[in-house]
């Protein structure tokens, strides 16, 4: 096993770690990149010289210590470079979400006050001057994909083609400068203000360093041994994390080849191609791709319908006896997971949020490695994991080393409480916020928010949101996550939104998974125009209802779902109604939805809507609806949809 310690110890920077990897493993590929088709190789050395070239090109434009540089854009070798090199002059980089607003940006990069940007493309390079003049500070933008750029003229907008080449002209003219530079980089030193969730306000700027990042990918990779004949896709957005962890942290640590897809919407092409050896989801990914499975699956004939079902039940029957089925392989995952790209898997991981533990099931039944890692931006990224031999669905794993220590802070008669963290490696504290530091760091221990417990083989259960936990009016205690990830492993639910704080009984506002429930209709031959008009046919109301049901049955009384309706649009975070790492923001719900919740509550069995829907490029919608509510009765029991 490589010696992750003794290798940060050597390079405590990133710049330092990849030109040490540079001159060790030139020729080595470290990363690859799909487009127009075809896979493009980058060596270390290859990523070293952009890197170099980025970082003096951004040297002649003035920038340097404690700047901040922006990086927006899909996962591309450009977006790590840049990162690299910003660290290389000793400025913070700040990853921004694709898809993020206006208004989300202008704040971010107004609060950084952020001198440059690089942009990917025409799409990025759009919203930056939108905002025009809500971000004074910003006075470069670096664009990487020319392809419609011709038509621009703004003196801010820059190459990144050109900017490389003001860095190599600034090289000839100091050959030995960007080493110097590098040579003066410390690990301990502020480099990447990452934004935290932000599930009930802005999200904050956690200030981490590359030298805790990496010590704390050691500890990571001495529990879960990665190295350079591994593959990674990147397929999760670089500003999470968790991917920052991966593919910069771990990337340049153990030298896994890191692949970039081509477009989100190629992700499974391209991931098949590479057949990966490790891969981590976040939970809405693995609910999708069990979701397309049994999509595909109805449109299967009948005899392959009937071999499927053998498959899984005869897998998760040998699931639950710790055992891998043979005869299930033959059957069905065998040919699944080859049809997926799984076939090299050697390890694969969930975190950001819950996965339900139908979903997780479902995925090691079909022999897929998968594992729970729990983490937060604050303590760099995950901390626990399952060990390979001790995986349960319903827990997330052990602390990854000795000194990470975990503590259940005043803890019930069921011995649930908040979780408290502290390991060597946090985070140094909110950019500009150090009262927020304050609060959430006490003694040391970092007060995650969550509730959870330690289960009898001493593996952290992580419950909920604190916040989010509620007790009905009758005093019963419940958990909407928990159920709502039951409701998601139906194929036709995309999310769902369970309520009853202090209510005498639980409901539910569904959406309904659009692509699939579309193509059942096709084959059903039952007529629709849009996403409202289909969430609203008695067909379907039929068919969810069936869904929720077949839920309540393996649910306690108390916490079964008593009504529930579907709703006229999918929940969105360009909306604020979920955070960029698809965790709901209950608040916003509650507020915005409030007229429904009380009408659900009021008894009624229809309610009526008027809404207007904002797209992302400004366009918007007026949605006029009727939203029936079926009532299940008080414990979740058979009853008929309302007329």
């Amino acid at each position: 096993m490589m010696d992750y310690a003794g290798r940060v110890r050597q390079a405590d920077t990133y710049p330092k770690l990849l030109r040490l990897n540079a001159q060790e493993h030139g020729r080595e590929i470290a990363l690859r990149e799909k487009d127009l088709g075809l896979w493009r190789t980058f060596t270390w050395a290859d990523y070293q010289t952009r890197v170099r070239d980025f970082a003096l090109g951004m040297v002649e434009l003035g920038l340097g210590k404690d700047d901040v540089i922006g990086i927006i854009g899909d996962n591309r070798p450009d977006w790590v470079a840049a990162e690299i090199a910003a660290h290389a002059i000793r400025a913070f980089s700040l990853g921004l979400y694709r898809d993020v607003l206006d208004d989300e940006a202008a704040y971010l990069l107004n609060y950084g006050e952020a001198r440059l940007v690089f942009a990917e493309d025409e799409e990025q390079v759009d919203k930056l001057l939108n905002l025009a003049e809500r971000v004074p500070a910003l006075k470069h933008i670096v664009y990487s994909d020319p392809r419609g750029m011709r038509k621009y003229d703004d003196r801010r907008l820059l190459p990144a083609d050109k900017l490389a080449e003001m860095g190599r002209a600034r090289a000839a003219r100091e050959p030995d400068l960007y080493d110097r530079m590098v040579d003066a980089t410390v690990g301990d030193d502020v480099a990447i203000l990452c934004t935290t969730s932000g599930t009930t306000s802005h999200p904050k700027l956690a200030m981490l360093s590359a030298g805790r990042v990496l010590k704390h990918c050691a500890t990571y990779l001495a529990f879960d041994p990665k190295g350079p004949e591994d593959e990674y896709v990147s397929v999760l957005p670089l500003p999470w994390i968790m991917e920052q962890v991966y593919v910069l942290g771990k990337g340049l640590l153990c030298r896994m080849k890191v692949n970039f897809v081509e477009e989100p919407d190629t992700m499974m092409n391209d991931f098949r191609e590479v057949a990966p050896t490790f891969v981590l989801f976040a939970p809405r990914v693995w609910e999708q791709i069990a979701a397309d499975v049994r999509a595909a699956v109805m449109d299967a004939s009948p005899l392959k319908q009937r071999l499927y079902h053998l498959g899984m039940t005869t897998g998760l029957a040998a699931l639950e006896k710790g055992q891998h089925s043979g005869l299930a392989d033959m059957l069905l995952f065998r040919a699944l997971r080859d049809r997926l790209g799984f076939t090299r898997l050697r390890s694969a991981a969930t975190g950001g949020a819950a996965l339900g533990p139908d979903t997780f099931k479902f995925f090691r039944a079909m022999g897929v490695p998968l594992r729970t890692l729990y983490g937060q931006t604050e303590l760099l990224g995950a901390y626990t994991l399952h060990p390979q031999d001790k995986v349960d669905p319903d827990t997330t794993g052990v602390p990854m080393a000795d000194d990470i220590e975990i503590r259940i802070d005043q803890p019930d008669s069921q011995g649930i409480g908040e979780i408290l963290v502290r390991h060597p490696n946090m985070f140094l504290g909110y950019y500009k916020a150090p009262e927020a530091s304050t609060a959430d760091i006490k003694d040391g221990w970092m007060h995650s928010g969550d509730a959870g417990y330690f289960n009898g083989e001493k593996q952290l259960v992580v419950i909920d949101r604190i916040k989010d936990l509620a007790e009905t009016a009758r005093g019963e205690r419940f958990s909407p996550q928990y159920i709502e990830n039951k409701l998601k492993f139906s194929p036709y639910i995309a999310e769902a939104v369970v309520l009853g704080a202090g209510r005498e009984h639980l409901a539910a506002m569904i959406c309904i998974r659009y692509s699939i429930i579309s193509k059942w209709a096709e084959k059903n031959r039952i007529a629709f125009t849009t996403y409202s008009d289909l969430a609203s046919r008695n067909e379907v109301y039929a068919l969810l209802q069936k869904e929720v049901e077949t839920v309540n049955a393996h649910l306690p009384p108390a916490q079964r779902i008593a009504r529930f309706l579907l709703l006229y649009k999918e929940l969105d975070a360009d909306d604020g109604e979920l955070t960029r790492t698809r965790k709901v923001r209950r608040s916003v719900i509650n507020e915005k939805y409030a007229d429904i919740i009380n009408g659900i509550y009021g008894g009624k069995p229809a309610i009526p809507v008027d809404a207007v829907i904002r797209f992302q490029d400004g366009t918007t919608q007026r949605i006029r609806t009727t939203l029936k509510v079926v009532d299940l009765g008080g414990h979740g029991g058979m009853a008929e949809a309302a007329e």
